[in-house]
């Protein structure tokens, strides 16, 4: 006989870290945190832990499934036999998320997708893609001020056990051991800039996202590494998991997709100017920006490339631009933001959808395979996690990922972040440096600087 999950009202917190710490050392703990749900598409928070089971995909296609089970050996293939094995009753519900797969896919998944040279190096252990199989959660509403526990019976008993468990006795003991290094100095990204623009004078492309990475050692807790980041600037799709030595800290402002009843959104963001440091500066900043010709048209370039990757899983004629170079403002920075919806073609799921769009365009360039081309020759090591996505997909159909920039990776006692931005014919070296050290500028300072952000709310922007 089939579970059938149940939905438990629960009282509703507004801060979800208070109730993930009592699960944070549990296995397979991920927390999918709308730390802006003023902004959009930061409505709901999803927590949960201990799942079903835990499927690993490496970059050279490999899989592992804890515990084992038969599943195809293509990736997507492989995730969507998983969500398939969950065999439980839901009742007709709005909530977000009743079950499914809840993970992270890594930029590196594209190796399975697209070939490419192999030059970049891997500079840390964790996999392309990590997703648990999830039976129960407890979502948060912030619009509706309210929160439920979603399980099955079995799971119920158990759940409730472990929110009410008073958290581990953890001190704030995270603490860089050394400061944020760059991998590429000031000369070898400017020599790196200059490849990407006789590239771009070939032919060979019209966009190219170049990033690079800064590392730096740290000791004590990710998770609280995680909530100075939050505090510091605070997302509509940020994110937390971690197992062994490893853990995936996200502090996104961008959706790449989301499916709900069939209709299919992506929300790229291309066009960033830094925050000012009075009222009046930061209005100048954000008007430059709206006004900005060449940021308008890396963002064009982008949404056209995203209609092509919709159109290849949506209904012929269903896909359209709802918003086209909108304003977005967030701690750190200005963004533009485009809004491009479809629906989805009947005989495709939303991991087709996620399998025809990935890695998002608006992290890579157009036209997209040649441009990642470029980026593994031209970037040292791989981007793991960062470029890629994490979110969810539910076993009715519904999906919702964030692209994994602003994120930061933990592995064997060193953190990785990496900063990055669209490069296009008549791109400036040095304003283009000077982005990608805007865009997590506050990230390395809240890590280095215990309480320099303490103050600032967790729901404003």
């Amino acid at each position: 006989m089939r579970s059938r999950l149940d939905i438990l009202p629960l009282p509703y917190q507004g801060d979800p870290t208070l109730r993930f710490a009592a699960l944070s050392q549990r296995p397979g703990a991920v927390l999918l945190d709308s730390g802006r749900p003023d902004a959009p598409g930061g409505r709901h928070d999803i927590l949960t832990s201990d799942p079903l089971a835990t499927l690993e995909i490496a970059a050279d296609g490999g899989t592992r499934c804890d515990p084992p089970m038969a599943l195809p050996g293509a990736p997507f293939a492989a995730q969507q036999a998983l969500l398939d094995s969950l065999d439980i009753e839901v009742p007709a519900s709005e909530l977000p998320f009743l079950g499914g797969l809840i993970g992270y896919w890594g930029y590196d998944l594209n190796r399975q997708l697209e070939p490419l040279p192999g030059h970049a190096q891997a500079i840390n252990a964790l996999p392309a893609c990590r997703l648990g199989l999830y039976d129960w959660a407890v979502i948060e509403d912030h619009q509706a001020r309210k929160a439920w526990l979603v399980a099955t019976p079995e799971r119920r008993v158990q759940a409730l056990a472990w929110l009410a468990a008073a958290p581990a006795a953890e001190e704030d003991d995270f603490q860089l051991r050394e400061a944020f290094a760059a991998e590429l100095d000031r000369a070898a990204y400017g020599e790196r800039f200059r490849r990407v623009q006789r590239y771009i004078h070939a032919g060979d492309c019209y966009q190219i996202n170049l990033a690079q990475r800064f590392s730096a050692a740290y000791s004590g807790s990710a998770w609280q590494a995680y909530r100075r980041l939050r505090r510091a600037t605070p997302t509509p799709f940020a994110g937390y998991l971690a197992w062994d030595d490893k853990a995936v800290l996200s502090l996104s402002p961008e959706r790449f997709l989301a499916v709900e009843d069939g209709r299919v959104e992506t929300r790229p963001i291309k066009g960033t100017r830094a925050r000012g440091a009075t009222p009046g500066e930061d209005r100048a900043l954000a008007d430059d920006l709206r006004a900005s010709a060449k940021d308008r048209a890396e963002n064009v370039m982008i949404v056209d490339l995203l209609r092509n990757d919709l159109g290849r899983v949506c209904r012929p004629g269903s896909v359209r631009v709802a918003q086209l170079c909108g304003l977005e403002s967030y701690a750190n920075v200005h963004h533009l933001v485009s809004v491009v919806s479809g629906e989805l073609a009947a005989g495709h799921s939303p991991l087709d959808v996620l399998a025809a769009a990935f890695p998002g365009g608006s992290i890579t360039g157009a036209p997209k395979v040649r441009a990642m081309q470029i980026i593994d020759e031209l970037e040292p090591s791989r981007r793991s996690l960062y470029c890629g996505s994490l979110g969810y997909v539910d076993v009715r159909g519904r999906m919702d990922t964030s692209i994994a920039i602003r994120s930061v990776v933990a592995d064997a006692g060193r953190l990785h972040i990496w900063g990055g931005g669209g490069l296009v014919a008549d791109s400036d070296e040095e304003e283009e440096y000077k982005e990608t050290l805007a865009k997590i500028a506050r990230l390395m300072e809240a890590l280095a600087a215990p309480g320099r952000y303490e103050t600032s709310s967790s729901r404003s922007s």
